[in-house]
Formats: C-alpha cells, structure tokens, sequence
C-alpha cells in the first residue's frame, strides 16, 4: 500500500473497484481475475498427516513447526524420529551410558559433554 496523489485518486479509485477484490477468507487485496486461485491454494481446507484440519496456506508452517509428527533427531544418537516420540526417547537415549577413554568411569550419555570438565 503507497499514497495516491489527489490529482490520480480517482482514476485509482475506479481501476480498484473494477480489477481488485478483498479476500473474504483474509482480508488481503487481490486481483479479481486470481481470486478463484488464491481460494483454492491458500483457502481450501486440507487435513495434516496428523489428521489435523487447516487451510492449506498454513500447512507448510504447521508441519515445520507445531506438527506433532515433524521429523526430529536424537540429540544422542541422532535416529529420526517424529516429535512426538523424541522427549521418551531421548529421556532413555540420555540415560545409557559408555565408558569415558580417559577415566575409566562409566558416564551417562546425557552428561558425556560436561564430563571432560570433571574428569580426573
């Protein structure tokens, strides 16, 4: 949106109201002749394969970020997995252990990154 001058206002005015339509869905101006498209491709309701319901303008952002079944990696061992998966796992993945190289002591995996700091 940018200011009109006063002397082309009204020329403005008239090509809007005759090319220009407002989305019923969400408020945006769109071109009359794109408006049957702009519906169906960001309006239309699609279901997540979370069996979520949403317009399909929301899905790509639903699925990167708030979509229980995005894939997610182990902090630990890195193994793909959904997000609504990853916190048991991880809380078991954490908790094996392996022998620290220069200690001898078994660590928990969790703890391996602070361990040198401790480590005789």
């Amino acid at each position: 949106k940018k200011d009109i001058p006063a002397a082309n206002f009204i020329i403005h005015e008239i090509h809007c109201s005759r090319n220009i339509e407002v989305c019923s869905y969400c408020s945006e101006s769109i071109p009359k002749s794109e408006m049957k498209n702009h519906i169906e491709t960001e309006h239309v309701q699609v279901t997540c394969k979370c069996r979520m319901k949403m317009e399909n303008g929301l899905l790509k952002d639903h699925e990167a970020s708030a979509c229980p079944l995005r894939p997610a990696l182990c902090q630990f061992c890195d193994i793909p997995l959904t997000f609504n998966k990853l916190q048991d796992h991880e809380v078991y993945c954490g908790a094996r252990t392996e022998t620290c190289g220069a200690c001898g002591h078994n660590v928990m995996v969790k703890d391996l990154k602070e361990h040198p700091r401790v480590c005789g």
